[in-house]
Formats: C-alpha cells, structure tokens, sequence
C-alpha cells in the first residue's frame, strides 16, 4: 500500500513485542519519517487497524488506544488484551512478529485531555489501562498536577503494566498514586468503593475505560456523587461493521445559501464552502483533506471534532455522550451547518 498525499491507510512496522502479561502484548511501530507529521497524536487516542481474513470480505477492523505517550516515545505502541475467542486481538496477540508490518489509519478518537492543568482521577479495569496509561504519562510528562489511578484486575498477575506503575511511582510520588483493586481478593468493583474514590478525589477530571458493566458502575456513581458532565470522559468502542480502508469516492454540491467553515487539521487551517445538505466529512474529502474517519456512520468517534464557533447539527449519534456535547465535540461525518459561519478544530 502506498502512502500518498491522498492516502488515508498507511502500513508500519513492528519493531518490538513486548509480552506484558500471559494475555496481553504490547507493539511498538516505528513510524517513518515521511509520515510522521500524519500520525502525531494526543494522549488517550486510538488507531484502527485491518486484521487480515482469507480474503477483502473476511478482513475486520478494530480500534486499539495508544499505550504510549507524545509526551515521552518516539515510536508508537498499541497494548492488545487477548479477548476470549476474539478473532483480531488473538492475531495479534499470538500471531504477528517482529518485522510484520500492520496497516491502519492515522490516530482518531475524542478521548483526550486538551489540557494538563487541572488534577486526574483516572478509573480504569483490565486492558483500560492502555489510554488512561498514555493520559497519565503526559500529565506527568507535560503538566505540574496531580493523578490519581484507580486500576482493577483480576488478580496481581492480570496487571497491565505493573512495573512501570511502580517506576512512575517512584519518580513521581508527591503527584501520582495508584490504588490496586483485585477481584481475587475483594470481588467485583462496587457502586460504593467506586463513589469512595470519587469522594475522595472530588472536583477532578474523571476519566474511565474498561469493560462496559465496570463503566456503567462508574459512570452511575460519578453522576450519583455529582460530578458535572463536563467532568465525566468516557471511552467506548465498537466494532466496526463496515471496511473503513476502502477507498471513497465524495462529491458535493454547492449552492448560494452554503455555511461558510474554518477547519483545522494537524495544524493546518484552511477556509471551505459548506453546503447545507452535506456534512463536514464529506466536505472536506470532496475537497482534498486528510481528515479522519473509519465508519462514516456516526457509530465510532473517529471523525470527531470541536466547534469552536457555530452551531451544527448531527443526523446520527451512538458514541458523543452529553458530557462530549457541552464541551463542543461533533462528528464531522454526521454534522451538518446551522450557522453561517462555523468554526472548527481537530486538534484538541
């Protein structure tokens, strides 16, 4: 596969396989030069990656975090937690080698911080950890406060990244604490130890990834304990149905009443027509931008975006939750103009 100017899949290669538990692999993939500016990345995005099949129809598409931080590796690594009978996250945990070379789309996904001076409390179960690891690192790296992990597992042995905890531990022990939760030895996280943690780190940031009942719980206790929507950041991915890597072919049309929009991408700014009918996606492919997407159905989050200025609508939304909403996020494949004039960034 070829990377150019309109290329949106690119292909990188393992460069190490770090086995972190007995389920879990960590795959660090050097990202040539050529491409680098593409695959800049916020702390707590994702990549989405093609698992081959015997054949185009059987090939799948799956969206794993970055466990790496900008703030610190050069290289980026995805962690993959093998899932009972899961296809994809079996390939990759048992199958793929050194030197292999993954195709995936550039890093997507609305959950991150866009800044670092506020405190974390980071709530995480099993493979979860790989974004929250990417937030806390940054926080650590980049900002001056304090973060807090709440991290359950299984049992000891089922712990993600167990010694680089106790290193950031170690170094970073006036601003960062981690309180372990295993079920061998405690049951399942409950509704109350959750609302204890919140109570005791009350006003910050709450950010959650882990299996959807671990999220429901936490999710129900931040709102019970009153933590404001705005405060609440959840991930939550699905699979993807369709072939996010198949080529498309966008046009629009335009017309005299078109809105008229400011869109950053990697920094760049650049001024389009918007016509009423269509969304910002596919304003923008129509117009020649790289910008991200994998569904195109308003069912994955990675297209998202924030309205800087303006007002949109959205035709389709399973992934933004309210608190996403308050603070400005869209999905540029489902969001259509109201204003006039609209502003846009996807850069945080």
């Amino acid at each position: 596969m070829t990377d150019g100017p309109r290329s949106r899949a690119h292909e990188l290669e393992i460069v190490e396989i770090i086995r972190e538990t007995s389920d879990s692999v960590s795959l660090v993939l050097d990202v040539p030069e050529a491409v680098a500016h593409r695959f800049r990345y916020h702390p707590g995005q994702f990549l989405t990656l093609r698992v081959p099949g015997d054949d185009a129809d059987t090939a799948l598409a799956r969206c794993y975090s970055m466990s790496s931080s900008p703030h610190l590796d050069d290289d980026l690594i995805l962690t993959v937690k093998r899932v009972p009978g899961g296809r994809a996250s079996s390939w990759l945990c048992d199958e793929v080698e050194v030197g292999q070379r993954l195709t995936v789309l550039t890093p997507s996904g609305s959950f991150f911080p866009r800044a670092f001076d506020e405190d974390f409390l980071l709530v995480g179960a099993g493979s979860g950890i790989t974004p929250l690891m990417s937030i806390a690192t940054s926080a650590l790296m980049g900002g001056l406060r304090d973060v807090r992990l709440f991290y359950a597992n299984r049992d000891p042995e089922s712990v993600i990244f167990a010694h680089e905890l106790e290193e950031m531990r170690a170094e970073f022990g006036d601003r960062f604490s981690v309180e372990h939760w295993f079920e061998s030895e405690r049951g399942l996280p409950s509704a109350e130890a959750i609302a204890a943690e919140l109570a005791a780190h009350a006003g910050r940031h709450v950010w959650i990834c882990g299996p959807a009942p671990f999220m429901a719980v936490v999710e129900d206790a931040a709102v019970a304990a009153g933590v404001p929507a705005d405060r609440i950041h959840t991930e939550r991915y699905r699979s993807l149905s369709g072939d996010p890597f198949a080529d498309v072919d966008v046009s629009v049309v335009n017309h005299d009443d078109d809105a008229q929009v400011s869109v950053t991408l990697r920094g760049t700014t650049v001024e389009l027509a918007w016509p009423r009918s269509a969304t910002l996606l596919d304003v923008m492919l129509a117009a020649g931008h790289d910008a991200p997407y994998s569904c195109r159905e308003g069912e994955c989050s990675s297209c998202a975006c924030r309205v800087v200025d303006g007002d949109v609508a959205l035709r389709k939304n399973d992934t933004l939750v309210d608190s996403d909403i308050a603070m400005g996020l869209t999905l540029a494949c489902q969001a259509v103009p109201l204003s006039e004039e609209i502003t846009v960034t996807f850069d945080g």
